[in-house]
């Protein structure tokens, strides 16, 4: 059987937008609604319009674990397609929920997410099945890794047999009712790397991408019991915390290196917590009072990442509304778009559709204009090339019509995500 050749992802978006045209839905060259493209946007560098599709526990997908390949592939591509419909580029997917797989890994265990048992074959390959039909589809398919997390809950037991962290319990850490592989162990780092970056191996991925867990969020009362491997290969730093920040460092560098050894084109972006350090606590930092710091609550010195340009792009999560007192959306925009400035590192800005219409959220979350509002503010920085919306389950139920009003405000054409560059 002959395949059709497929159309270059260039090509759709051109094609799509000129679609839409000849069909009356926008004038051509009609400026976006919420006020003229940015520079950059007007040079035709793309925009990059994702959301989220996570896994882990079944929060968008699988619905429930259980369900028959036919039922998991069906809805795997219908969120896909709400990806279309609703004018984004790019699924980022995740595919490592919990140092397990979507793929037939040769490392780790199938994930229970599927089946509800872990380890269980679910009869295809949902990540190999997912950059087909988006590819088919123009989409761009981001694979979204959590790098040290190995379960939800804290007991080895429920872990498969053969999973390795039953193989080497040496290298877990029981923490905050979880359990984490530990980041100050170099064969930890060795494996997960190996373990992630064989599906990288395996597909055309479009990007490797990280989300905010590094080292764990703190746990009030609770200690990240690390001291062995402190006391091991910790001696040469001034602290713990700055041996711990060398770990995380050396995850980002060394993942940039071998994805572009293995897949040059593919893309590395890392989507952290939305404030690097208060300025409270570093003049260097944001107008904010959080009160989670990612670089010295997490050891991930994402600031450092951008500037170093060791990652392609980098996606805060700015989940906060505008005039926020703690973390103004409106204040942390700006900060980020001074961070990646001239650092060749792209900025998107990661969206909390999920609070939209929430009624345990503040006013401002009640109104279907508030993230709309977001883009229009972010479009005053031109580094801002793009946003990112959590997640897959809100941008298809669309509780009060928040993304509705993004898209009729903002995306009423086509648009292709920025081109690749090579890192270094």
């Amino acid at each position: 059987m002959h395949r059709k050749p497929r159309m270059s992802r260039r090509a759709f978006w051109a094609t799509a937008a000129a679609t839409l045209v000849a069909a009356g839905g926008v004038a051509a060259g009609t400026a976006i609604a919420g006020g003229e493209p940015s520079p950059r946007r007007r040079a035709g560098e793309g925009e990059l319009r994702g959301m989220w599709l996570a896994t882990v526990v079944n929060r968008d997908w699988p619905s429930k674990s259980g369900l028959t390949a036919a039922e998991q592939r069906a809805e795997l591509l219908a969120h896909l397609d709400t990806a279309v419909d609703r004018r984004l580029n790019a699924v980022i997917f995740q595919v490592r929920p919990s140092a397990d797989a979507l793929w037939p890994s040769p490392y780790e265990p199938w994930s229970q997410y599927l089946t509800g048992t872990q380890g269980k074959d679910p009869g295809w390959d949902p990540l190999g099945t997912a950059v087909e039909e988006a590819h088919a589809r123009g989409l761009e398919l981001h694979a979204w890794f959590n790098p040290y997390r190995v379960a939800v809950h804290a007991d080895p037991s429920r872990l498969v047999a053969s999973h390795p962290a039953r193989q080497s319990p040496d290298w877990v850490v029981p923490y905050g009712g979880k359990l984490y592989y530990n980041p100050g162990i170099p064969a930890v780092r060795a494996f997960v790397e190996k373990a992630m970056l064989d599906a990288v191996r395996r597909y055309a991925v479009d990007a490797v991408h990280f989300d905010d867990y590094f080292y764990p969020y703190p746990v009030a009362g609770q200690v990240f019991d690390d001291d062995a491997a402190f006391d091991r290969y910790g001696a040469s730093f001034p602290n713990r915390a700055a041996w711990r920040r060398d770990n995380i460092d050396r995850l980002v560098r060394e993942t940039a290196a071998q994805i572009k050894a293995i897949r040059p084109g593919t893309q590395f972006g890392i989507s952290p917590f939305g404030v690097w350090r208060n300025a409270a606590t570093d003049e260097l930092g944001s107008d904010t009072r959080a009160g989670v710091q990612t670089y010295d609550d997490l050891h991930a010195d994402t600031r450092k990442w951008v500037q170093e340009n060791w990652i392609d792009y980098i996606v805060p999560q700015l989940y906060w509304n505008i005039g926020f007192s703690a973390a103004d959306y409106a204040k942390l925009v700006p900060w980020w778009a001074e961070t990646a400035r001239g650092s060749g590192t792209r900025l998107y800005i990661g969206e909390a559709l999920y609070k939209a219409g929430d009624p345990a959220q503040p006013a401002a979350w009640q109104d279907p204009a508030e993230l709309s509002a977001h883009l229009t503010l972010a479009r005053d920085f031109p580094e801002a090339r793009g946003h990112v919306f959590f997640s897959a389950k809100e941008v298809g139920l669309d509780k009060i019509g928040a993304m509705a009003r993004v898209v009729a405000d903002h995306y009423q054409r086509p648009a292709e995500p920025p081109r690749r560059r090579n890192r270094g």
